[in-house]
């Protein structure tokens, strides 16, 4: 009896290392007897036992966080930036014999290369070229990973932090260029106002009566205005009719 038990634990032992199932997003590596044979998956697998060992390997997209980084612009500021990686194993096989740790080696490689690009740009460009930058992350990080099996397919920068100082001259930097554009936008309303008050006096000077009835209209609003007393100048010119026919 200890014997049949003995043995259908044995046959449930071997089956158990034998048969493995792998889901749709997994594959499996598989060495025999330390050589790499094969990439199998996803459904039921069947393994040597004792000869063959097998290592598991997600094709799903990984999202890795780079975690802050001290980095000196090209114009000497001081900053700190993090990033987001999105990645994802393409050949389970170069993953596994090429690096040890695929994904400790794109993290260190995300860093070292988030410091060397951001180096090379000044803070301006940083904040107004985000885009441009993450495009050439992404192709850098992409290439270096490549012999690993691994494909980048996005980097993000996630935050700048800025100096306290950086913050107020660049408020003062906002502020006075908010102030420049309201001047200019002033001085342009000025301008405008004073082409179609000449266009205007031209018009009135052609046409004397003209002066005439700008003058009532004027008289007319003033009265709207409910004072008391109005003392209103009267152009000599409206007397001249009255002159020349004498």
């Amino acid at each position: 009896m200890s014997s049949l038990v003995f043995t259908i634990f044995i046959v449930i032992f071997l089956l158990g290392s034998m048969l493995k199932i792998l889901r749709e997003y997994e594959r499996a590596v598989i060495f025999r007897l330390g050589r790499l044979i094969d990439t199998k998956g996803p459904g039921l697998i069947i393994l040597i036992p004792f000869i063959d060992r097998m290592v598991r390997v997600s094709l799903r997209t990984v999202a890795m966080d780079v975690p802050p980084q001290d980095v000196i612009t090209k114009d000497n500021v001081s900053i700190k930036v993090n990033a987001v990686l999105y990645f994802r194993v393409v050949e389970p096989g170069k993953a596994i014999v090429d690096v040890e740790d695929y994904l400790f080696a794109t993290s260190q490689l995300a860093q070292t290369t988030l410091r060397s690009i951001l180096g090379q740009v000044e803070l301006d460009g940083l904040l107004s070229e985000r885009e441009t930058i993450n495009d050439e992350l992404q192709k850098i990080i992409d290439d270096h990973t490549d012999p690993w099996g691994i494909k980048v397919s996005l980097v993000e920068i996630k935050h700048i932090d800025l100096p306290q100082e950086m913050q107020r001259a660049m408020a003062k930097q906002a502020e006075a260029e908010r102030e420049r554009r309201a001047k200019v936008i002033h001085a342009q309303g000025e301008f405008e106002a004073s082409e179609k008050l000449s266009d205007a006096a031209k018009i009135i000077g052609q046409n004397p009566a003209a002066i005439q009835l700008r003058f009532l209209q004027t008289l007319t609003e003033v009265a709207a205005e409910n004072n008391s007393t109005t003392i209103f100048p009267v152009p000599i010119e409206l007397f001249k009719r009255f002159f020349d026919s004498k």
